[in-house]
């Protein structure tokens, strides 16, 4: 079997595919433990000068698989422990000292919309959706999604797509600030970032890095603190009645009926 995620170099650009198109590229154990190994040779690898993360298929993450137990780790973690614990795969992509180009060649859902926020810079597909819908599930958000998303959008549009669980196309997305560009198709959204990362490449490497590290620092970017922060209220949403009751709904193709409980 391939792997569930992929590391490819060539002319200083690394581009990182999610390969299990069957499951919707969706966070299953296997999925994550591939991720983390691809994320790491990327930093490692002091050749690149750009990386790309994209998806095979109709998804480029589905988010979390609910029939997989994702939150392993052993008696010794506490429940909020286990929540961060889940996401450090996708957030080492905060650990790549180059730039980072999000090509969402289709739905990013969930944790998986929570990748693309951690990219540098994101080109979404026009007919793909995008969002976090963990309210409609029974969930508090993870991924430092609450972290990132107003800083992108502004306070009022995330707090809309928050609180509703609503997902956004292609087209808004571009149009509220969550994606740099739209295509059409998914073969043009990886154009557009191979022909981006090209360009990166090309200029000065060092200038680049410290360019978006001091980014970084000037923004008081601490996306880690935002994910942790989230983690307690998620562990806390996860032991409730509503949340089985948004995932039962959600695998049952049903509306939920929650009661807060």
């Amino acid at each position: 079997m391939e792997d569930a995620v992929t590391l490819t170099c060539s002319d200083g650009i690394g581009v990182i595919t999610l390969n299990r198109p069957d499951n919707r590229n969706s966070m299953t154990p296997e999925l994550l433990e591939s991720f983390s190994y691809a994320a790491n040779a990327a930093r490692e690898n002091r050749e690149l000068r750009a990386v790309v993360i994209t998806g095979r298929g109709r998804c480029f993450s589905a988010g979390a698989d609910f029939k997989s137990n994702l939150q392993t780790g052993g008696e010794h973690l506490l429940d909020h422990e286990r929540s961060f614990q889940m996401y450090e795969p996708f957030l080492s992509v905060l650990d790549i000292e180059v730039p980072v180009i999000g090509a969402l060649n289709g739905h990013a859902v969930g944790g998986g919309f929570g990748l693309s926020l951690v990219c540098d810079i994101r080109i979404a597909h026009r007919g793909s959706k995008y969002g976090a819908n963990f309210t409609k599930l029974g969930l508090s958000p993870g991924m430092s999604i609450s972290y990132l998303l107003p800083r992108l959008v502004g306070v009022s549009r995330a707090n809309e797509l928050l609180f509703t669980g609503r997902l956004v196309m292609g087209d808004e997305a571009e149009r509220i600030g969550l994606a740099s560009s739209t295509y059409e198709t998914p073969e043009e959204v990886l154009e557009e970032a191979m022909a981006m990362a090209t360009t990166i490449a090309s200029n000065a490497p060092v200038a680049v890095r410290l360019t978006k590290q001091g980014m970084r620092e000037q923004l008081g970017w601490d996306v880690r603190a935002g994910a942790h922060r989230e983690s307690f209220a998620q562990a806390a949403t996860l032991k409730m009645q509503d949340a089985k009751e948004g995932m039962a709904a959600l695998l049952e193709k049903r509306k939920p009926e929650f009661h807060g409980k």
